[in-house]
């Protein structure tokens, strides 16, 4: 069987510096943009990608943020550190929205990808069909420590190990295995950077109660085996947005459309039916 999904790069500049950013499509329709997790890439959205009833309604997008998978960092890298911020992300997102030409998109994002759905969903309401937050809050500190980037530690081994276990039990092996996969790749001091972002800077508890959603309708969804989000955490933060909807996923962690794309799927489809 042929394979829907295509690969190429867009070149684009995000504050001063150039990045040649790499994104996977298939599908036509509405476009549905996918943000991948803290230390990871596009591959996480693989299944998603050749959903033969996705794409029969949706043109999916999944990018790789620039030091991820297939987006190399800018030139002279080495210099400083590579630290993720609130700003900086979002930025980079409207920037390749805006140069690979996608417009109106729904988004959806995982953990850190879904924490930054709320904030374009707060910042630029009118430029979206909505955002669906999978494993998102509007706080979710307390993940850094030394550990995650340390020199006596394989920063790959440790990583891709320390979130295998905030998948489900009943997520099939081979699936949580290709999580662990993804994650025992990145580049050092990349997963670091990430969630010096999900962990640090990232609080928008002061202003998600703005979300116009009536504008740019807000759905979360998490995983019950989720400990880095957990339910509770998705449930306060839905609370604060009037009109916002949130579900537990059974049977789920924290990486539902890599862990186990089918059962997402279920949950997703009311809510897809019901945007577009």
């Amino acid at each position: 069987m042929k394979d829907p999904v295509t690969g190429r790069y867009v070149e684009m500049t995000v504050q001063g510096k150039h990045y040649r950013i790499y994104y996977e499509s298939a599908g036509q329709g509405v476009p549905l943009v996918c943000l991948h997790t803290a230390g990871a890439d596009s591959r996480q959205y693989q299944e998603l990608l050749r959903n033969r009833e996705l794409l029969s309604r949706f043109q999916v997008i999944a990018f790789d943020l620039p030091f991820h998978g297939r987006s190399m960092p800018p030139k002279e890298w080495w210099l400083e550190p590579y630290r993720l911020t609130t700003d900086l992300y979002v930025e980079f997102i409207m920037t390749f929205l805006q140069t690979a030409d996608i417009e109106e998109p729904l988004m959806l994002g995982c953990s850190m990808g879904g924490n930054i759905t709320l904030e374009l969903a707060y910042r630029f309401p009118e430029k979206f069909r909505g955002v669906i937050a999978l494993e998102a809050a509007a706080a979710t500190g307390g993940r850094l420590n030394d550990y995650l980037f340390h020199p006596q530690i394989n920063g790959g081994e440790m990583c891709a190990t320390n979130v295998y276990g905030l998948m489900a039990p009943q997520s099939p092996e081979h699936l949580r295995r290709d999580v662990w996969w993804i994650y025992s790749q990145g580049a050092p001091g990349v997963y670091y950077g990430d969630i010096s972002f999900y962990s640090e800077d990232w609080n928008a508890t002061d202003r998600v109660g703005k979300i116009d959603t009536s504008q740019c309708p807000v759905f979360l969804f998490t995983g019950e085996y989720d400990y880095s989000c957990s339910p509770e955490m998705s449930r306060k933060t839905a609370a604060l947005i009037p009109g916002a909807e949130f579900q537990v996923m059974n049977a789920m962690g924290h990486f539902p459309m890599s862990e186990n794309p089918d059962l997402l799927m279920k949950y997703l489809r009311p809510v897809l039916d019901k945007l577009c």
